[in-house]
């Protein structure tokens, strides 16, 4: 965890209105992914987690990378049952990967 920290230091800082609108896109995608899956339902947890960071009074750009982080390893494990279902998983991998400055 101490290799960690200075990454963050010198990571970008994330700009916290897009982070949000792109929460809300997904968001209202996941909500026409049918599937019962564990993954689709891990993905939508850590989109209500995420959200929960960012309308905290203490809002930390590490928390926020931290949360974008858990979203694209979640589109990894769910894009094969989403894309099925219309979820455009690659539009929201490569969104946040811009912001993570991946």
């Amino acid at each position: 965890m101490a290799n960690e920290e200075p990454k963050a230091r010198n990571a970008p800082e994330i700009d916290l209105a897009e982070v949000e609108k792109l929460l809300e896109a997904l968001e209202r995608d996941l909500k026409k992914v049918q599937s019962g899956t564990r993954d689709v339902q891990v993905l939508r947890d850590e989109v209500e987690t995420l959200k929960n960071v960012l309308s905290s009074p203490v809002r930390r750009h590490h928390w926020v990378r931290d949360g974008l982080h858990a979203i694209h390893e979640g589109f990894e494990n769910v894009v094969d049952s989403a894309v099925a279902e219309g979820l455009r998983a690659s539009r929201y991998i490569a969104e946040i990967g811009r912001m993570l400055g991946m």
